[in-house]
């Protein structure tokens, strides 16, 4: 299966260059995949001593990324759509300042900023509510003792704020570049959230 796959990649990618729709992301938004996947295999492997020490972690860890991962997905995904729109409105705006402070991210009035903040605001009730859903469901080996719960409970909202602050930095920059941050930026955040 891996030989007809391998030997079929050559001659799909040869109809794909033809095709005008998807020739753009033949020639250039293929890196950000093969990179988050090298990116999110380091994760697996940090996951894979995690099990070994600490039976069932699993069961958090696709908790912790995916709330992680969609949030930051929602903003790479709004601030993108707010550049495009700028530029296809006219708006000659100042030039973009690519890196800005955690703080100004979180706490200035801007758009970008307040939608943040109620991304960040979800982060705890999310986790509760899958935390309780898991210890009642009880799959594999977890037991979710006080200790456990309050560092689970300042880890996910860290890489949410972790995650944010670089979906800013990630998506302005590859703008100010002309990539377009919804194919580039998404991958290697989720891939960064991961890791």
């Amino acid at each position: 299966m891996i030989v007809c796959c391998l030997l079929a990649t050559p001659v799909w990618g040869y109809i794909a260059a033809k095709n005008s729709f998807t020739k753009e992301v033949l020639n250039y938004d293929w890196s950000p995949v093969i990179s988050a996947m090298l990116i999110s295999s380091i994760g697996g492997l940090i996951l894979d001593f995690t099990i070994s020490n600490y039976k069932g972690i699993a069961v958090f860890q696709l908790v912790i990324n995916g709330v992680g991962g969609n949030l930051v997905a929602v903003q790479a995904s709004r601030t993108s759509t707010s550049l495009h729109l700028e530029q296809h409105n006219g708006k000659v705006e100042k030039p973009l300042k690519i890196c800005i402070g955690p703080i100004d991210e979180f706490s200035s009035f801007g758009v970008h900023s307040k939608i943040a903040r109620i991304l960040l605001m979800m982060v705890i009730p999310s986790h509760l509510i899958f935390s309780y859903t898991l210890s009642y469901l009880r799959p594999g080996h977890i037991s979710l003792t006080a200790t456990f719960i309050v560092v689970y409970l300042l880890a996910a909202p860290l890489q949410v704020i972790l995650l944010l602050y670089l979906a800013q930095l990630m998506v302005v920059w590859m703008w100010s570049r002309g990539m377009d941050p919804d194919n580039s930026a998404i991958p290697y955040l989720t891939a960064a959230g991961d890791l």
